[in-house]
């Protein structure tokens, strides 16, 4: 029984960490995979750069899109685009 309470306080802070640190972690990344996936033409977003702009092609062979900005079109990533600054984008938006 000695045994188990001197590895008790090691087991309860791995617990911890697990559910503040680890699990939202993973949350973010699969609701930002998520999000990526469901870019379709129109959208508006952000890029985690900044960039503001309107998606105007999507390819899934090498996961990029082509975004219409002020200054012209350019190419990105799908994982360049920020999932929190998109919806903040996207709900000003909506409410005007």
């Amino acid at each position: 029984m000695g045994d188990i309470q001197q590895f008790l306080p090691m087991l309860l802070i791995f617990v911890v960490a697990y559910f503040f640190m680890i699990r939202p972690q993973m949350k973010r990344a699969k609701d930002e995979k998520k999000f990526a996936a469901e870019l379709k033409r129109g959208d508006r977003i952000i890029t985690k750069s900044g960039l503001h702009g309107k998606v105007m092609d999507l390819n899934d062979k090498d996961n990029s899109c082509v975004i219409e900005t002020m200054a012209g079109k350019l190419k990105f990533d799908r994982s360049a685009i920020s999932l929190e600054m998109s919806r903040k984008l996207n709900a000003s938006v909506e409410k005007k």
